[in-house]
């Protein structure tokens, strides 16, 4: 591929011509060989370098940097990480209130780089919200979890609700119902925020070679088309693109993720739908549409988008009409004045969903392997927190990152769960998601009778039970 810009509307907004970095043609001799110029390889190099200097590091890249999802998200820097809560419920209570504090410190941590590095990637943090808005169901839902919330010790600094006119003041979606609010998030431009740090760790003193797949991996040595890497670690930093890395695919899956964004949009339409300091929101359905405000007034808006049998990465990320469609319909029935906005850039990436979606790191000193994904759509801040805790696990540090229900410390690749074989996880991921979509169809019909509505949550709860 060299249509680099085609990848998204954030590739296509940078102003820096996208050359490739020569690639690897010989061997190389490093201390830590880092696959993936995405955040997680990125961050990792990034804080292995400012705390050991002295380190050879050389990441692999089998694109150009930001060429996978952290090219491609939407932008929501979380101070969370994916089932963070059931990850900490086993915690005593002042431990779990630490290891939040670490969570919600992420995007504060991200800010700090960015003005220490002097990364310009349209940082706001302006907070989450999480809306009710097509049908009365989703304020329940959110108020029950806000209450398990409050129940685990999270009070209103950290999440809060908002009535119809409170959530009004910030975001005016069609038929808003309320909110829950967080404060611990951050909206960024995703491709400055990776292309900044590749040339931030080759300052550093990193080699980031480009167009340099690994076509063979083991511990202690890498292999690519034209040359070869032996180092004493080894980072399979892919996510996303496990299934490329045998045997990491066992462990992540690639599921895709879609979105839209608009043409810019004019002062008169955006004082009337909000979002005026940076928030990003999510629409509470299980379909999972999520969407911000951009730096030049554009509305980016996403849903889930799929599976593929074996596990099979998507690469063509053209999106069909249907697809398009359905983000469409959904952006219209949201925000009515923008059903006919010209759209002006559709894309999609892949992201990796790890067995029972816990994330996960983790560093095996026998094989010199150290790993962390899992984020299932989360990792722009999740790969900031990966970064820093595999840094400390590598130079033997311990700390409280190491010390977190989601690191499995010096622990081998395989005492991580795996996925089931096919055709289980091709026919339980759609069996989900179709109860996930009837669930939508039925409570957005106001014309649903009660005991219809009540069984397609039911199964829909049930379903989402499968996943645990």
């Amino acid at each position: 591929m060299s249509d680099w810009r085609s990848i998204s509307l954030w590739m296509d907004q940078l102003d820096e011509p996208l050359q490739p970095r020569p690639s690897l043609a010989a061997e190389v001799q490093a201390d830590v060989a880092i696959i993936g110029a995405g955040y997680g390889g990125l961050w990792t190099a990034y804080y292995l370098k400012r705390r050991a200097p002295q380190l050879r590091i050389v990441v692999l890249e089998a694109q150009i940097a930001g060429y996978g999802a952290s090219g491609r998200n939407g932008g929501w820097l979380l101070g969370d990480l994916l089932n963070a809560e059931r990850l900490l419920a086993g915690l005593p209570a002042e431990l779990r209130q630490a290891s939040r504090r670490l969570l919600q410190a992420i995007p504060d941590e991200v800010a700090a780089v960015l003005q220490r590095e002097a990364i310009a990637c349209d940082y706001r943090k302006g907070g989450v919200l999480y809306c009710a808005a097509r049908y009365p169901e989703q304020r329940a839902r959110l108020q029950q979890q806000l209450q398990a919330l409050r129940r685990a010790g999270l009070g209103e600094d950290d999440y809060r609700w908002l009535d119809a006119e409170q959530l009004a003041a910030q975001l005016r979606i069609a038929g808003g119902l309320g909110a829950r609010y967080s404060p611990h998030c951050a909206t960024l431009q995703p491709a400055r925020l990776a292309r900044g740090l590749a040339r931030c760790v080759e300052g550093l003193g990193v080699q980031l070679f480009e167009r340099s797949a690994v076509l063979a991996w083991q511990p202690g040595r890498l292999r690519t088309a034209r040359g070869s890497v032996r180092a004493d670690w080894i980072v399979p930093a892919v996510e996303g693109y496990a299934a490329d890395l045998p045997p990491l695919g066992r462990y992540q899956l690639p599921v895709q993720s879609l979105l839209v964004a608009t043409e810019p949009l004019s002062a008169e339409t955006w004082a009337q739908i909000g979002l005026d300091r940076g928030q990003a929101f999510c629409e509470n359905s299980r379909q999972v549409t999520y969407g911000q405000r951009t730096a030049d007034d554009r509305l980016v808006f996403g849903a889930r988008g799929g599976y593929r049998f074996g596990g099979r990465l998507r690469t063509d990320f053209n999106l069909g009409a249907e697809e398009r469609g359905l983000r469409r319909q959904l952006l219209g029935e949201l925000f009515p004045r923008l059903e006919d906005v010209r759209l002006s850039h559709a894309w999609g990436g892949n992201l990796g969903m790890a067995r029972r979606f816990h994330p996960h790191m983790l560093c095996d000193r026998r094989s010199g392997i150290a790993l962390a994904g899992g984020y299932g759509g989360e990792g722009v801040g999740a790969s900031n927190l990966a970064g820093r805790t595999l840094a400390e696990l590598i130079l033997g540090g311990d700390g409280p990152l190491t010390r977190q229900p989601w690191v499995r410390g010096d622990a081998p690749l395989a005492s991580l769960p795996r996925w089931e074989p096919e055709p289980c996880r091709w026919l339980g991921y759609n069996a989900i998601i179709q109860s996930f979509a009837h669930e939508d169809r039925v409570l957005a019909d106001r014309h649903s009778p009660p005991w219809r509505r009540r069984l397609a949550a039911r199964l829909a709860d049930v379903m989402a039970g499968l996943m645990r």
